[in-house]
């Protein structure tokens, strides 16, 4: 996830701590207490005791505890096997882990080289 200029976690919201309001920041964002409001940060980690309620924007999501809202990851989002989330993903890559809970819809999106390569694919499988 992180490359070794952003293997620092920049922003910190604690076990014991509840925030509302709206959070932009560069860097990473790591929620262990409660925060409602809309983020937008390079890399979003919610731990294990975390909760975010209202929707994310970044690279990379990985969720440990509890998300409400949409995310938006331009390249992936994870959910770890004590995660949930609640709400609609749109990323290029969306791994679960086992015991992990996803309830809402995703939308996966890739180059559109790439798309426009498997639709012939598939046109061209579908007309044998």
């Amino acid at each position: 996830m992180f490359t070794k200029k952003q293997d620092r976690i920049e922003t910190l919201i604690g076990v014991n701590s509840e925030i509302k309001g709206v959070i932009t920041l560069k860097g990473t964002l790591r929620v262990d207490g409660y925060f409602e409001g809309n983020v937008k940060a390079d890399w979003v980690i919610v731990g294990e005791k975390g909760h975010i309620k209202g929707d994310m924007t970044a690279n990379g999501v990985v969720v440990g505890g509890f998300a409400e809202g949409n995310i938006h990851a331009s390249e992936y989002i994870e959910i770890m096997s004590k995660g949930r989330v609640l709400g609609d993903v749109f990323t290029q890559k969306l791994a679960i882990m086992e015991g992990g809970l996803f309830e809402g819809h995703s939308k996966m999106h890739t180059s559109s080289k790439t798309e426009k390569e498997v639709s012939v694919e598939i046109r061209t499988q579908i007309e044998r």
